[in-house]
């Protein structure tokens, strides 16, 4: 199904529902985001600053309280998975095979966590929901995971107002019943997600401020180049090799007296070269992810200033040296990604590119000038089939808008 606005995406909703025999009439939809990070990707776990934004790739719900204890779902993307039923409370363990392989992990995962935290449920909810982002780089988990903790909650009559405490549960849903090791960069760009502004995150006090593009700057498009793979979820993926990683990597310097907690924390060049010659002969391959974050860090702020200044030039020229970095030094992108990366530097008016998300498989991203962005998808239309076969009839080229994270829509069904 080809669902590209909301009206769309309320009608293609009814049909799920009828087809399913779910009532939903009368019933609220919420709609979150995808989100496109500029900095620093893989930042967040290693305790950097992060800036992103939202973006029209979305996930619709349709949600209401059914008098019940019992919380029934059906997802439009996974047909195959039928209605997911089961009562407030009574869900499978964390991480058990039961739920590995399927898209219900996540209102399990939802409703075990809003439990464990002092939540109580008490309306089960018929759903029906559909989503149009790619499988990989634009966040589809978090925004998930962000849908389902706000309409539970919504459905039993509960407000978090601490939005900072939403994006906690999501991580708390991926990390410890879902048993990815995400950080919490994409939760926060999806939530706190603002049209037309940048979201600036700074983990020291968890403070979220709005940076809007500085005035004169060219006009341009994001977009997104789903490359057709599989990404089976960080959990399985390199992502969770690097993160520990980098983990080890700071533990180390630390242990050796550097004075570190975190890799966000090397910011002195005489620091971080100090770091590399004691280590670099041993564990080479940590250093190299060390050294991506320290000139990723250093990048960050230059990115935030050409930004502010409405420089969407050097914006984009430091996306690329980000993907450049990912590839060399972080080490986790992969073939297909870095075909899409090779195909749009060719490109008159690409004024950045690289991989998304975490890794591996999934979808890249360029930023490009408005007047190229055709050109972009003839490009890939035209040289992706051929360098990757395998994929010709499944990727796919987004050009995406900077949008709200999350918004709710009633009276709609």
């Amino acid at each position: 199904m080809n669902v590209t606005n909301d009206q769309q995406a309320f009608e293609y909703l009814k049909q799920l529902a009828a087809d399913k025999g779910i009532d939903i009439a009368g019933a609220k939809v919420r709609r979150s985001s995808s989100r496109f990070c500029l900095g620093v990707e893989h930042g967040d776990y290693n305790g950097t600053e992060l800036f992103g934004v939202g973006t029209d790739r979305f996930i619709w719900m349709a949600y209401k309280p059914n008098g019940t204890n019992k919380m029934r779902f059906f997802s439009g993307n996974f047909p195959d998975d039928g209605v997911v039923e089961f009562e407030i409370g009574n869900t499978p363990e964390p991480q058990s095979a039961e739920v590995y392989d399927t898209w219900a992990r996540f209102p399990y995962g939802v409703d075990y966590i809003l439990k464990r935290e002092g939540y109580t449920l008490t309306q089960g909810i018929d759903a029906v929901l559909y989503g149009n982002i790619p499988g990989g780089g634009m966040s589809r988990s978090a925004s998930l995971a962000l849908n389902l903790i706000i309409s539970m909650l919504d459905a039993s009559g509960i407000v978090e107002e601490d939005d900072m405490k939403v994006v906690d549960l999501a991580q708390m849903v991926e990390n410890d019943y879902i048993g990815s090791p995400c950080g919490k960069l994409d939760q926060i760009m999806i939530m706190f997600a603002k049209e037309g502004k940048g979201t600036h995150y700074k983990p020291a006090d968890r403070s979220i401020s709005y940076v809007p593009l500085g005035d004169g700057a060219r006009d341009f498009r994001i977009v997104v180049m789903d490359t057709g793979t599989v990404r089976p979820g960080l959990e399985k993926s390199t992502y969770k090799i690097r993160r520990t990683e980098c983990e080890e990597m700071a533990a180390k310097a630390k242990d050796a007296g550097f004075g570190i907690e975190c890799l966000a924390d090397i910011k002195d060049e005489a620091l971080y070269e100090k770091i590399k010659a004691h280590f670099e002969s041993e564990f080479l391959h940590l250093v190299d992810r060390m050294t991506y974050i320290y000139k990723a860090q250093k990048r960050f702020y230059e990115m935030l200033d050409a930004w502010k200044a409405g420089d969407i030039e050097t914006v984009g020229n430091i996306f690329r040296q980000d993907g450049i970095g990912l590839r060399d030094e972080y080490v986790i992108s992969g073939p297909e990604l870095e075909s899409m990366c090779d195909i749009v530097r060719t490109v008159d008016g690409v004024l950045g590119e690289r991989m998304l998300g975490g890794g591996d498989k999934g979808a890249a991203g360029c930023l490009t000038l408005a007047d190229a962005a055709d050109a972009v998808k003839a490009a890939v239309d035209t040289a992706y089939p051929r360098s990757r076969p395998d994929f010709a009839d499944k990727y796919a080229v987004h050009t995406c808008k900077v949008v709200d994270g999350i918004v709710l829509f009633e009276d709609v069904l």
